[in-house]
């Protein structure tokens, strides 16, 4: 048989004609569950290259090897449903972030009973080590193979758009060819089980090391609320069982830190069904958080030049249809109003309403930059099934500031408010950051390519400027501009999108802004968006997850509880705290008839940072026993001195 010559991992070899990828990569000794071909398509190891191919391992903990892996999962628990349930009809069932799922058409929803037996199920399944074989089909076939599954059938009728039409079904139609995957007993070569599907997988059901099903739900087919409801399982894998076991435990505590959780423990907010889905009402503590951190902002931004403003909550619908969200953005605008013959929208954007202000009177380019600011609450009609707690709300409050500059200060007003961003986050106490750049959507977007590049390129240039990574995000730009994100990760690793600043050339066009330039002539200025914590409201419970509820001082609603051992010190802790409220420190004597021991284990309930303990003792040394958080004690601390270590602790916005 004739040889040819390919590369692997950018490696000249030479090999007999007819040789599978997986042997290649045996013969090399290379591990992995697939290659890319020629720096495009994924395959399986069953692949035969042609002369002059190029090929590139992919190994099962790269981030394409998990996806792999996880949709061959999603494959044997889908075999592994339809062999205890046999009348159960297959949706889609995509690898996601961390996991796959995969829906099902069912009498009833899934048990947790039922979860168990399909588990054991699919163990099985992975123990006999089917193969994953692979087979082109032409819609006449896939129909026929396919006739008893009508949610396949449908995607077969829309094959090329049905990637963009249902979540997930990318992974079945769409490459410009219909395969079905067989799954093939390792030793008899006899079907078992078959989908519709583009690949690649794993060689085997045995290369599956570590998996385990999550939870159910409830899911929509195709994502419409006007389709068929189906059960969706969810199930995480991974390449290794100690990955799996980090990767539960990283969940457990994540599910301590859940903001909704501690919320409700913590007495901080609620969302009461009379008001409706994704609108939270903050509670006394919640309130205090939320005003220190709104005041320091504003005291923030007063340094840094920023004009306060304010705008109403509603307004008539033609103002959003000159800046272009009616017909960019009313999928996610409240249904309008109709009063005294007008139609008035509630407002999802400040925006437009910023920009009129700006166009009030007549502007000199000695008045630029001119950087408008405000607590803005907007409302955004989100899908019931995307709110989520203070993350993801139907009313939520931005920061929101934009800014008026001619071309030529665009750059560096660009590059000091990145800078100013960042600064303000790690006040916050967020330290590690990278920022996502977003380009033009595709047939989403306002202005002529030259625009979106020029404001791209900028935008670009000053995050490159950072010295952090910086990550492409195609086509994720707002209708009207490219935009920077900025990335945080809290303290348990997980990355959070919170400041967005977009370049926007459209809307001072849209709205004809102007300003007289030095030589006396007409000129546009460019527009800034900027919201720095993103939203109030989803910052507020990042921030409650990062700190898993224990704030640092400067944030606590409580900063200090001072607790008598018996009632007689109750008069002398009063005077101590005063002393803490003359110095700015938000304190509380707790007056209740509950033992010392108890109102320690509930000062410590509520995550409070300092703890003022008092009896005879010390009354007599004018002193306190100063108590932390986290149950370390130091007795007999003259007041004065307990006093200016609280003080200084929330001044210098340290955490204890």
């Amino acid at each position: 048989m004739a040889d040819i010559r390919i590369t692997l991992d950018r490696t000249p070899r030479v090999v007999a004609a007819g040789t599978t990828a997986g042997e290649i990569l045996a013969e090399a000794g290379v591990p992995g569950i697939a290659v890319r071909v020629n720096n495009q398509h994924l395959r399986d190891l069953t692949w035969v290259p042609e002369d002059g191919d190029q090929l590139e391992s992919i190994p099962i903990d790269s981030e394409e090897g998990r996806a792999i892996m996880r949709h061959s999962c999603a494959h044997v628990l889908a075999q592994a449903v339809q062999d205890l349930f046999p009348e159960a009809k297959l949706g889609i069932g995509p690898p996601i972030e961390n996991g796959f799922y995969y829906d099902f058409d069912v009498d009833r929803p899934f048990t947790p009973e039922d979860l168990k037996a399909i588990e054991k199920k699919m163990q099985e399944i992975i123990k006999a080590g089917q193969r994953f074989s692979r087979r082109v089909v032409s819609e006449e076939e896939a129909r026929a193979e396919l006739k008893d599954e009508p949610y396949k059938l449908e995607l077969i009728e829309l094959k090329g758009s049905a990637a963009e039409e249902a979540e997930g079904a990318s992974v079945e139609v769409g490459g410009g060819e219909l395969t079905i995957y067989d799954n093939l007993d390792a030793k008899t070569g006899e079907l078992c089980w078959k989908d519709l599907c583009r690949g690649p997988h794993l060689p085997t059901t045995r290369h599956i090391p570590a998996f385990k099903l999550m939870r159910t739900a409830a899911a929509y087919w195709r994502g419409s609320e006007k389709n068929p409801q189906l059960q969706r399982i969810y199930g995480t894998a991974w390449e290794s069982k100690d990955k799996l076991k980090e990767y539960l435990d990283f969940l457990a505590e994540a599910e301590k830190r859940d903001h909704r959780r501690l919320g409700a423990e913590l007495d901080l907010f609620s969302f009461p069904e009379e008001i409706g889905s994704g609108l939270p009402v903050f509670h006394p503590k919640g309130g205090t958080i939320r005003r220190v951190m709104e005041d320091y902002s504003r005291r923030r931004h007063e340094e840094a030049g920023y004009a306060f403003v304010n705008t109403p909550h509603i307004t008539k619908e033609n103002l959003y249809q000159i800046s272009g969200h009616l017909n960019w953005f009313a999928e996610g605008m409240y249904p309008p109003m109709e009063l005294e013959g007008s139609r008035y929208y509630l407002k999802p954007m400040n925006c437009p309403m910023h920009i009129l202000i700006y166009r009030a009177r007549g502007r000199s380019y000695k008045e630029l930059p001119l950087r408008l600011f405000e607590f803005g609450t907007v409302y955004r009609y989100e899908k019931s099934g995307v709110v989520h707690g203070l993350t993801r709300v139907r009313g939520l409050t931005q920061d929101d500031a934009h800014i008026f500059c001619t071309r030529e200060q665009m750059a560096d007003e660009l590059h000091k408010l990145l800078v100013f961003v960042l600064d303000l986050l790690r006040d916050y106490g967020l330290q590690e950051f990278y920022l996502e750049l977003s380009t033009k959507p595709e047939g989403k977007a306002v202005g002529t390519d030259e625009e979106w590049a020029e404001a791209t390129e900028a935008l670009r240039s000053v995050a490159e400027k950072m010295g952090l990574e910086l990550v492409l995000d195609e086509g994720g730009g707002a209708f009207y501009g490219p935009k920077i994100s900025v990335q945080a990760k809290d303290a348990i690793g997980r990355t959070w999108q919170l400041s967005t600043i977009q370049l926007d050339f459209q809307l001072p066009q849209r709205f004809d802004l102007e300003y007289q330039a030095a030589d006396g002539s007409r000129q546009r200025p460019i527009m800034i968006h900027r919201a720095l914590f993103g939203s109030i409201e989803r910052f507020f419970g990042v921030l409650l997850e990062h700190y898993a509820g224990a704030f640092p001082p400067w944030l606590a609603p409580v900063q200090v509880v001072c607790i008598p051992i018996t009632d007689e010190q109750v008069p002398y802790l009063q005077q101590v705290a005063v002393k803490l409220r003359e110095r700015g420190i938000r304190v509380e004597v707790d007056t209740s008839d509950d033992r010392m021991q108890k109102k320690i284990r509930n000062a410590q309930k509520q995550k409070v940072p300092y703890m003022l303990l008092a009896g005879r003792d010390d009354v007599a040394r004018d002193a306190v026993s100063f108590r932390y958080r986290t149950g370390e004690q130091k007795n007999f601390v003259p007041i004065d001195e307990a006093v200016e270590e609280i003080v200084k602790a929330v001044e210098d916005r340290v955490q204890i």
